[in-house]
């Protein structure tokens, strides 16, 4: 169960964010989630949002390269201990993750990490044989 993720490549520069948030205002585009990773020359702004298509095509009408990636989100319970019963468990079943990073919903007893790993449905499999909840993107959007 894939969520669409779109991945916004920004010159790491002063304003640079800034410009970008204001091209989502101005359209009136809602960030679900966000993650910035940078470089000393540019970053990578990574969102969940509704319509991922319309806002990649915004995006890139204001000269942005942004390209939809597919991402899974699983619901973990906000304790000590289950971000890594799920990384055990896919380090035990060969599945590599490129990287994620997590946000909390409306339900306060759980989170969200969004993972990106090198084969999503080996990925998926591996979480289903396990018992592992993936969301489904209208359940992200909802959250």
């Amino acid at each position: 169960m894939t969520i669409k993720q779109i991945s916004i490549f920004i010159e790491n520069r002063k304003n640079a964010l800034s410009e970008l948030t204001n091209v989502l205002a101005v359209h009136h585009i809602n960030m679900k989630t966000l993650s910035i990773a940078d470089t000393s020359d540019f970053g990578i702004a990574r969102i969940i949002v509704e319509n991922p298509e319309q806002v990649q095509a915004a995006l890139e009408r204001s000269h942005y390269i942004a390209k939809i990636t597919p991402v899974i989100a699983v619901e973990i319970p906000d304790e000590a201990g289950s971000l890594n019963r799920i990384l055990k468990i896919l380090a035990d079943n060969g599945r590599n993750v490129e990287y994620m990073y997590g946000f909390t919903g409306r339900n306060v007893n759980s989170a969200y990490m969004i993972i990106r790993s090198t084969d999503i449905p080996a990925t998926e499999k591996v979480f289903e044989e396990n018992g592992i909840r993936m969301a489904s993107e209208g359940e992200l959007l909802k959250s």
